[in-house]
């Protein structure tokens, strides 16, 4: 089992990039697991229940929580959005609703390019 991983806009990065280090290789692990793992573990990886096709990636290191936004695209094809961390018990709605907002922005600008081709 092979996915592969894609970034939509610059988004992930703009979150990725001001982590400390071990925080950083956690998150290259567990998207690692995603990418190799037929049935990856809820603990890493889990649907949004009542926001179709959203997933979030699920990181935890000492004791922060990080969550990392991402659908599907063609099955093999993972496509992360934004992140943030986690401090509340409930995820923030906010954060919910932008990353549904990026999934749909996604979505059409694939479909633009597809339909200029």
């Amino acid at each position: 089992m092979a996915r592969q991983i894609i970034f939509h806009a610059n988004y992930f990065f703009d979150f990725y990039k001001d982590l400390d280090f071990k925080v950083k290789a956690k998150i290259q692990y567990v998207l690692e697991l995603i990418k190799q793992v037929e049935n990856v573990p809820d603990k890493f990886l889990s649907p949004l229940i009542g926001y179709e096709g959203l997933f979030e990636v699920r990181i935890e290191y000492q004791s922060n929580i990080f969550r990392i936004f991402c659908c599907f695209d063609k099955g093999k094809l993972v496509v992360l959005f934004s992140g943030f961390q986690k401090k509340t018990q409930k995820t923030p709605k906010v954060e919910i609703e932008k990353a549904m907002r990026l999934k749909k922005e996604y979505f059409e600008l694939k479909n633009e390019r597809h339909d200029g081709l």
